[in-house]
């Protein structure tokens, strides 16, 4: 990744720019949240800086950074040429995370909420990125402890960047409700499929559902409005659940909860990826794409929230209310011939149940949220693939 926190903001413009006309199109690369805890009680746990303190001098040491609080910890796993690359190296990564973590006696577990661990309790890592947004934000960032799945796409030509974004407003409702697996937080059963959803893109300024933009010039304009009017200190703080990043030149997807399963992490990484492949192509080729307001989209992004894939989704040409499901098949098959192309294909499915899913069954039939979590830390813990 790219560090272009000691450019100026036109400076970092302009370099942005560049990059994106002389980038490479459907590169990839995965970043995964893991909540760091207790062992025996499976709380969060303040022990990032150890991870990162013995990652040092290993292969993870350049893939290993944190994310807010000291009870988190990121890995990623570097710009990949193919996605099945992509694919290997989630899996190596976690592998290589997990073998840090048990030398330390650390658990770890990828769900979008940890279900009980209080907010108060978590320390905010010492860095100049978290110190302002700490300062900036005060209790939405000391609220915000959530995990997620982000996925980073290359893509050439900064004018088809910005368009490539738009077309991926109108999908953000499916990626959200095939990832959710938080319905537990604070102690609660939400009823929600991603609490982490509604904690992070409510809260947070500049975040959820993004505006179109006609074009690179109309989204710089932006950037830099908010430069001027000293709404942002660095670029970081635009936090669109996907965006075009201004560090290197890929768009972001940003939307997805952390997924405690090594093969659904793929899974949906895979379509992520295939997406915003899809998207591109259909540009360059002059096919028609979706393109609808910003509060019809929000309809279909409550909804995610709120049922994900076990819910109903809008289709927004017609007004017909579909099964999510049947919103993510249609989906699968329109990406499907590319994904092909690209690698992707064999990765992609529809889940039975998702992680959300299956957690909310278990309440049901009688499981503690204590029991439910434990689960789902083995699962994140045990590196299959």
């Amino acid at each position: 990744m790219g560090d272009t926190q000691r450019l100026t903001p036109d400076e970092q413009i302009r370099s942005a720019r560049e990059a994106y006309e002389n980038g490479r199109d459907f590169t990839v690369a995965v970043e995964e949240e893991f909540a760091v805890l207790d062992p025996e009680t499976l709380s969060l746990a303040n022990r990032f800086e150890e991870l990162q303190s013995a990652a040092k001098g290993t292969p993870l040491e350049e893939h290993l950074v944190g994310e807010l609080i000291a009870s988190e910890v990121e890995v990623r796993t570097g710009r990949c040429d193919s996605f099945a690359e992509a694919a290997a190296k989630i899996g190596e990564r976690r592998t290589q995370l997990d073998e840090l973590a048990g030398g330390l006696g650390i658990a770890l577990a990828a769900v979008g909420t940890h279900p009980w661990s209080p907010w108060q309790e978590q320390r905010i890592i010492d860095t100049p990125h978290y110190r302002a947004n700490d300062e900036l934000l005060r209790y939405v960032v000391w609220r915000n402890n959530t995990f997620g799945l982000h996925v980073h796409v290359g893509i050439r030509g900064a004018d088809r960047a910005i368009a490539v974004c738009n077309g991926l407003r109108n999908y953000l409702p499916e990626l959200l409700a095939v990832s959710a697996s938080s319905p537990f937080v604070e102690g609660v059963f939400t009823h929600l499929h991603s609490a982490r959803t509604e904690i992070f893109t409510r809260t947070f300024p500049r975040c959820g559902v993004p505006d179109a933009y006609e074009s690179w010039r109309a989204y710089e304009e932006y950037v830099r409005f908010l430069y001027d009017t000293r709404s942002i200190a660095e670029h970081t703080q635009i936090w669109w659940s996907v965006r075009p990043h201004l560090a290197f030149p890929t768009v972001e997807i940003r939307i997805c909860d952390a997924q405690p399963d090594l093969e659904e992490s793929r899974s949906l990484a895979a379509l992520a990826y295939a997406l915003t492949a899809r998207i591109a192509r259909a540009l360059d080729e002059g096919e028609p794409l979706l393109d609808y307001p910003h509060r019809l989209i929000e309809e279909n992004f409550w909804r995610a929230i709120r049922y994900g894939l076990a819910g109903e989704l809008i289709d927004l040409a017609s007004g017909d209310v579909r099964p999510a499901r049947a919103h993510l098949e249609r989906l699968l098959e329109w990406v499907a011939p590319l994904a092909e192309e690209l690698g992707a294909a064999q990765y992609l499915a529809v889940p039975t149940a998702n992680s959300a899913e299956r957690q909310t069954a278990q309440h049901e039939d009688g499981a503690t949220m204590e029991e439910i979590y434990a689960g789902l830390v083995r699962q994140g813990a045990t590196v299959r693939g």
